[in-house]
């Protein structure tokens, strides 16, 4: 082609011109496929065509780009998956199958100056059709025939797995091990309906329910330690509310995706944005400022940035007096709360023994209002926390009480003298953030007009974690960021908390009476981890037990026996992949249980595992709801298809399993069952009546099926019917499109104004209830015996325990990564394509080099607990001496089975095992994913060298395992 001719003029040799060419694309392209050239004869079937666009004779090709984007029918579906996300989706068929999903853009907006709610979704929930139609999708009850994760397996037919299943409960039942039946699901709220499925049988069996909230170290302890209630957040709508957002340990970018914007916004809004993160992550890169404390001492950072704020009084003086354990009086000698009843005031109290005690201006005690001793239990909203008087914050005096003349101090005295410790030198070479940067930081913060912390995981992994929240929330409280729009401190992770809460409880727990169990603690008990603990820890678990501070199950008998568990139902989770000390829980704890029944739309850890796997409908083949504390919305899933092959719902899996204990349980001549605990009798002969009985109506058969348990969890919920309101929210309205939730109930801390952000704390910070701790007040010192003998009654900063692990070089991580939830879609070829497609450690290029590791080379992480055999991935963004492996990968995705969890041993942290008050706990009591000792999960210490170079038992042990595979 000459330089003067267009790109429209040219001509080949042929005699072809370009607009020619295009007529015979077509026919080329099936030419191509042949091997012939185009300056082959097959070239002259191409035509001349006048009309590119409206006249040649091919056009079959429109209508396979017309099909793709054809469809029969549309159904509103979601992803139940503990990402706290819980986005609204469409889903298209086509000839009975899932033809693709799309997000719904029809949330109502409820406020016009914050960015549009719509739409909600991310890369994963844009390929689950993938699952539907997938090779690791289970489609027949399977019994387990080789050694448990061997893969080797049989089909069975309905009938044989459920009968099979109620002959092994039953014979568990009539001997009273009821309580060594265990079930384990994970967060309720992104799927109630199948949440309470199962736990609606064991709650009907007297079996035990788990917790899984703390287990997955997901619960910020410091939170029910200082605010006395679990986790209560803005939706993320506000943060576009602040003036300055500090991202601390939440990976905004990674792990919430569908939320991001509102982060991301409120920077074009003139909001500051300021990254905490050790590593420079997906989020950090869009702050403003990045500040990267060394791994676990975000707490000296937090007391550091509190003592800039508190010495240069950029505090909230009224917030302090008012809302706060600050003013109120401890003995110097006993380091206990002074209470009224030693001092003769509150005598009209109900127990003034659990009144505390203020100073006035005058220097007269006073009686602190709000007090657990003067109120009705731990939530009161008829008690008040308004004061009459004006407290000093500042006292060190001598008052007259029971035994004479005593030193008392208040709670701010003690804490500044704690925070003197956090100075500039010391906070620099404990965290290695810069003295004037984080104390800059500090200053911005409390004189911002609105101040938001978004925390998350990458704090609440440590060992520590505890002490880690509450010197956080204190940045808060001391600058009075909290009640009010585009404030507060919001911890996302999980879906953890659900809005229509007594639907939804009545719905599992029918009876009222639950065994529930912290999942950590039944682990490492029944794991025998508790056997090779530190002695002072050991002693504190058992005094936690023995005192049912803690609960475990199965529950000692009268001869000082306790029975192993025996039977363990797991659905919707994947309990054996994402056990941290899974060497023990493999070892120890799972030949201790006689069946595992896995509930399952996909081959994953726990069904290879299992020894039987029941076919589960997959998202799209069910009746569900789905909700976050990450917005006020309420929608559906809906069926777009029948399930594959031979699955069922949940709920049907379930009330079939009822069914079926119940006709063997007559067949058999089963008597009921005296329940050991609670004031009931466990009548296996009535149990499918019971499970299908409308409790609340007395209704006979009215919860057959997954919609009109949908239905009920609608109907008998504040949040979408409120008893105040003829209005209320049903199904229906729902698969119309998401519905803004009507109210909040008791468990949340605010009430959904309509045209607003739902923002926490309203209650206590405006209404002027108490909050639901021991003083009525945010609590930062805590006098329980444990935390004075720790020297933990106020937040303070304390390196981790050494060695866990043994004794490597690097600190060893497993974070949230984005190519996946949890483990799903971990094995989906999609996701595996965006990434290296198996699993990756990251390490800084520095660490790598001194080990002779190149980006790409198979390495073996290892310690003493275990190796693991994965790829190198060089990571210049991450900080040396750090190890980082995103976790969740499957263990049959390593070749010798081990996965990103062998290498973290299990510990607990006695402080998390206390009531308090000791005597009655309205403060701190056990109650599933509210209080409990987290499973943490960092702390952890490991070392990486190329696998050439690896031991010989561990090549022996690799090439075993290949043998095994081969087999």
């Amino acid at each position: 082609m000459s330089d003067n001719t267009t790109n429209d003029d040219w001509t080949d040799s042929t005699g072809i011109g370009r607009r020619d060419f295009v007529k015979g694309l077509g026919v080329a392209s099936l030419l191509g496929a042949t091997g012939l050239s185009f300056a082959d004869d097959g070239m002259s079937g191409l035509q001349t065509v006048e009309d590119p666009i409206g006249n040649y004779p091919y056009r079959d090709w429109e209508d396979l780009y017309r099909e793709e984007w054809d469809w029969d029918s549309i159904s509103r579906s979601t992803h139940s998956v503990n990402c706290t996300g819980s986005c609204s989706w469409n889903v298209f068929v086509k000839d009975g199958q899932v033809w693709r999903e799309e997000q719904a853009g029809d949330y109502p907006t409820f406020d016009d100056s914050l960015p549009d709610p719509n739409p909600r979704g991310c890369q994963k929930g844009a390929c689950y059709t993938d699952y539907v139609n997938a090779d690791q999708r289970v489609l027949h009850p399977l019994r387990r025939t080789g050694d448990r994760g061997e893969g080797r397996w049989e089909r069975i037919s309905w009938d044989e797995a459920l009968t099979e299943i109620a002959d092994h409960v039953i014979d568990e039942v009539r001997v009273g091990r009821y309580d060594a039946i265990s079930g384990f699901t994970p967060i309720p709220a992104m799927s109630p309906v199948s949440f309470a499925s199962g736990s609606r049988l064991l709650n009907l069996l007297g079996g035990v329910s788990h917790s899984f909230y703390d287990w997955y170290s997901d619960l910020p302890p410091g939170q029910p330690i200082t605010w006395g209630t679990q986790t209560d957040n803005a939706e993320s709508a506000d943060w576009h509310n602040s003036d300055y957002l500090i991202a601390w340990g939440s990976n905004i970018n990674v792990t919430r995706i569908p939320d991001a914007k509102y982060f991301l916004d409120a920077g074009y809004e003139g909001a500051k944005r300021v990254g905490i993160f050790t590593d420079y992550s997906q989020t950090a890169i869009h702050t403003d400022e990045w500040l990267a404390p060394e791994g676990g001492t975000d707490t000296a950072l937090a007391l550091g940035m509190a003592r800039t704020i508190v010495d240069e009084e950029r505090y909230d003086e009224t917030h302090l007096k008012e809302q706060t354990d600050m003013p109120l009086l401890v003995r110097e000698d006993t380091g206990k709360f002074l209470r009224a009843g030693e001092v003769g005031l509150a005598t009209d109290a109900a127990d003034p023994d659990k009144v505390f005690v203020m100073v006035d201006a005058d220097g007269t005690l006073q009686p602190a209002p709000g007090s657990l001793g003067e109120r009705d239990g731990q939530h009161d909203p008829s008690a008040s926390i308004a004061l009459d008087f004006d407290p000093q914050l500042d006292v060190a005096r001598s008052v007259d009480a029971d035994g004479g003349s005593v030193a008392v101090r208040s709670v701010w005295a003690n804490l500044r003298d704690e925070l003197s410790a956090y100075t500039p030198e010391f906070v620099h070479e404990e965290t290695g953030v810069g003295e004037n940067t984080y104390q800059r930081i500090a200053r911005e913060f409390a004189d911002a007009d609105a101040a938001k912390i978004i925390h998350g995981k990458g704090v609440n992994d440590w060992y520590h974690n505890d002490l880690g929240n509450r010197a956080i929330q204190l940045l808060v409280t001391l600058t009075g960021n909290l009640g009010d729009p585009g404030t507060g401190l919001d911890h996302y992770v999980g879906q953890e908390k659900i809005w229509t809460f007594h639907g939804w409880q009545v719905l599992s727990f029918p009876t009222g009476s639950v065994r529930g169990v912290p999942t950590t603690l039944w682990t490492y008990f029944h794991a025998g981890i508790l056997n090779n603990t530190d002695p002072d820890t050991a002693a504190k678990i058992r005094e936690s037990i023995e005192k049912g501070w803690m609960p475990l199950y199965p529950s000692e008998r009268e001869d000082g026996f306790r029975p192993d568990p025996s039977t363990l139902f797991v659905w919707r989770g994947n309990l054996f992949n994402q056990a941290k000390g899974n060497v023990a829980v493999e070892e120890q704890l799972w030949p201790k249980l006689d069946l595992v029944v896995d509930i399952n739309f996909r081959m994953d850890s726990t069904a290879m595992y299992s020894d039987i796997v029941l076919p589960a409908a997959s998202h799209y083949e069910k009746y569900d709801l789905s909700e976050t504390d990450m917005h006020t919305y309420v929608h559906p899933f809906t069926p777009a298809v029948e399930p594959l092959g031979e699955a069922k719902s949940d709920w049907a899996i379930f009330r079939d399993l009822a069914e079926k204990i119940q006709e063997r349980a007559r067949e058999r001549g089963v008597d009921p069952v005296d329940d050991r605990k609670f004031d009931r009798t466990i009548d296996l002969t009535t149990i499918y009546d019971d499970y299908v009985r409308d409790w609340e109506t007395g209704e006979a058969g009215g919860l057959e099926d997954g919609r009109a348990a949908s239905e009920f969890i609608l109907e008998h919920s504040e949040e979408s019917n409120p008893s105040d309101d003829d209005e209320r929210i049903t199904f229906d309205d729902t698969v119309e499109q998401p519905q803004r939730l009507l109210a909040a109930g008791d468990h949340w801390t605010s009430d959904i104004e309509d045209g607003e952000a739902y923002v926490p704390w309203q209650r206590y910070v405006h209404d002027k209830e108490p909050w639901p701790t021991f003083t009525g007040r945010q609590q930062y010192y805590i006098d329980h015996d444990w935390y004075l003998e720790l020297g933990e009654e106020l937040p303070t900063h304390k390196r981790g325990p050494a060695s866990m692990g043994g004794d490597y070089p690097l600190s060893y991580n497993t974070p949230h990564g984005r190519w996946s939830i949890h483990s799903t879609w971990r094995d989906n070829t999609k996701m595996l394509r965006l990434q290296r497609g198996e699993p990756v450690v990251y390490l800084n290029p520095e660490d790598a080099a001194e080990r002779g590791i190149e980006d790409g080379d198979t390495v073996e992480v290892y310690n003493d607990l275990a190796s693991v055999e994965v790829q190198a991935k060089l990571y210049p963004s991450g900080e040396p001496g750090t190890l980082r492996q995103f976790f969740a990968w499957e263990k049959i995705q390593y070749p010798d089975r081990n996965n990103f969890n062998s290498l973290v041993p299990m510990y607990m942290k006695p402080t998390q095992l206390v009531q308090y008050p000791a005597d009655t706990g309205e403060h701190l009591h056990f109650f599933p994913n509210y209080w409990g000792p987290t499973g943490v999960n960092s702390d952890v210490n490991v070392d990486v060298r190329p696998a050439d170079d690896a031991s010989g038992a561990s090549a022996v042990r690799r090439a075993e395992s290949d043998r095994g595979d081969s087999e």
